[in-house]
């Protein structure tokens, strides 16, 4: 779809990239399943040449998760690694990443246990303190990749200052947004390079596929970046395509739910005698609330606070006792979908982190962490207070 009227956001995720069959008039954009393409003439084709170069499905997605993003350009991945790796291409052999400490433990893992072997070094830091980001940077710095919020501390670190910094210092910018989606954070606008999602999380919202995405302004990083999805390969198949690009129509009906469900659920849990600490951005006890008010804004420019809170139960017999204890809520990785999760990060989504490095940024065994789905708050609520009520 093409138009120049600048769109709003709920219309561009119903109709951006969409591609009625140009024989049928189906609306829903085709499926395109095949491997290779048909050519007229030696090297005379309609745009494609071969599955892992391109795919009209994974265009689509494409081009609609650039425009949701405020991007020009998308590149669609296998998986949120995937997609992360890809980025980690735009650097060379010798060169120094600034990281956010409390990154996700899959993006750790593949850093300190994967990249430091092909030459790259990595500072982890708070990136919440622009001052740790100044004081990190070497001589052969490349890149400050940088959370916000974190995943499971739920830290936010100012966008507009670090794309700032970046730019002054010649340094490519990348934002994890995946805990916030394109419809209460739009880091490109306030300056970043590059902005980064697993697509598994809220923008397919069904815990049924897993993807990434990459997204840019700058044509050259676009160059590079094509030029490494198709070299890597790392693509996601055109029915998944087709999966996530199906679901990003009701991406802010979902946002919308989930945030009203995760602040009367941070609500409810601070008033918990069993709970020791709640940590929610949507809080004025959250550290960094006033931020998150002016940075993660909905496309009307409402202050959005996302799906995802944090809760602290003192010790690990405390938190496991819960979450044994609870019907509604799935004992499961992952986040963002419809269906509310809960996890014991120390255990689960953050066990490749070092214990030390864990308890340095405050990742307890205490921790559980929910993402909340679009059911009822109040059910969810009475589910955890049951739960807490067995400890």
């Amino acid at each position: 779809m093409s138009t120049d009227k600048k769109l709003k956001f709920a219309t561009k995720a119903v109709h951006e990239g969409g591609r009625p069959d140009p024989d049928s008039g189906a609306i829903s954009t085709p499926i395109y399943q095949t491997s290779t393409y048909v050519q007229q003439s030696p090297g005379v084709h309609k745009g494609y040449e071969y599955g892992r170069t391109g795919n009209p499905t994974r265009k689509a997605l494409e081009e609609k998760l650039a425009a949701l993003e405020s991007g020009a350009f998308g590149f669609a991945f296998s998986s949120g690694m995937a997609a992360t790796s890809a980025i980690m291409g735009l650097a060379k052999n010798g060169e120094h990443v600034i990281v956010t400490d409390n990154v996700y433990g899959g993006t750790y893992r593949y850093f300190q246990q994967v990249m430091t072997d092909y030459g790259l070094s990595f500072s982890f830091v708070d990136t919440s303190n622009p001052t740790n980001i100044e004081e990190a940077v070497q001589s052969n710095t490349r890149m400050v990749f940088v959370e916000t919020p974190t995943n499971p501390l739920l830290k936010i670190s100012n966008l507009r200052d670090i794309a700032e910094f970046c730019r002054k210092r010649n340094l490519l910018s990348v934002v994890d947004n995946t805990f916030l989606s394109p419809y209460f954070q739009r880091p490109l606008e306030l300056g970043i390079d590059i902005v980064v999602h697993s697509s598994t999380k809220y923008i397919n919202g069904h815990s049924d596929v897993i993807g990434g995405i990459v997204v840019v302004n700058g044509e050259k990083l676009a160059e590079r970046l094509a030029f490494l999805q198709n070299a890597v390969g790392a693509v996601p198949s055109p029915l998944d395509c087709w999966l996530i690009l199906r679901a990003t129509k009701t991406l802010h009906l979902r946002l919308q739910q989930q945030n009203r469900n995760a602040i009367k659920i941070a609500k409810s849990l601070a008033e918990h005698p069993r709970v020791t600490k709640v940590i929610y951005p949507g809080l004025e006890t959250h550290p960094h609330h006033e931020l998150a008010k002016t940075q993660q804004l909905d496309p009307n420019g409402n202050p959005g606070f996302g799906g995802m809170l944090s809760f602290e139960l003192g010790n690990w017999e405390n938190a496991k006792a819960c979450l044994e204890q609870l019907s509604l809520f799935s004992l499961a990785e992952s986040l963002g979908g419809v269906e509310s999760l809960i996890c014991h990060p120390a255990s689960m989504t953050h066990a490749s982190i070092p214990e030390a490095e864990r308890k340095k940024i405050g990742l307890t065994n205490g921790l559980v962490r929910i993402s909340a789905g679009v059911e009822d708050a109040q059910d969810l609520i009475e589910d955890l207070e049951q739960a807490l009520a067995k400890i």
